[in-house]
């Protein structure tokens, strides 16, 4: 499998959004979908590492495509408010290794 850059990724989304006359959701319902996806991201670690095991006639779902349909999501919110994803995760990133700099114990190297 060939490695993609969230700038390309962005792009895929957007290709194939841009394919249908409805675009787009507005960013309310792009929240509300993040929100579903993530609350079925939780369902799904919580069978695998918790104490809720499924039931016999639940759908054989997996944390890898629940992490999947929450970065589409996330790419169709970011498209949709022309927001540049590799520039907001440099922007956390510098803001994790400033201002966060020393709150976490380091691994001494050796």
């Amino acid at each position: 499998m060939t490695e993609k850059s969230l700038a390309q990724i962005q792009r895929e989304v957007d290709q194939y959004i841009s394919q249908f006359k409805e675009g787009y959701f507005s960013p309310l319902a792009l929240v509300a979908r993040l929100a579903e996806e993530v609350g079925e991201l939780a369902r799904e670690v919580n069978h695998s590492y918790g104490e809720k095991p499924k039931k016999p006639d639940e759908a054989d779902n997996s944390i890898e495509m629940e992490l999947g349909d929450i970065l589409f999501i996330l790419n169709c919110f970011a498209n949709s408010l022309n927001i540049d994803l590799t520039k907001a995760h440099d922007q956390v990133m510098n803001k994790f290794n400033t201002r966060d700099a020393n709150r976490w114990t380091k691994i001494e190297s050796e």
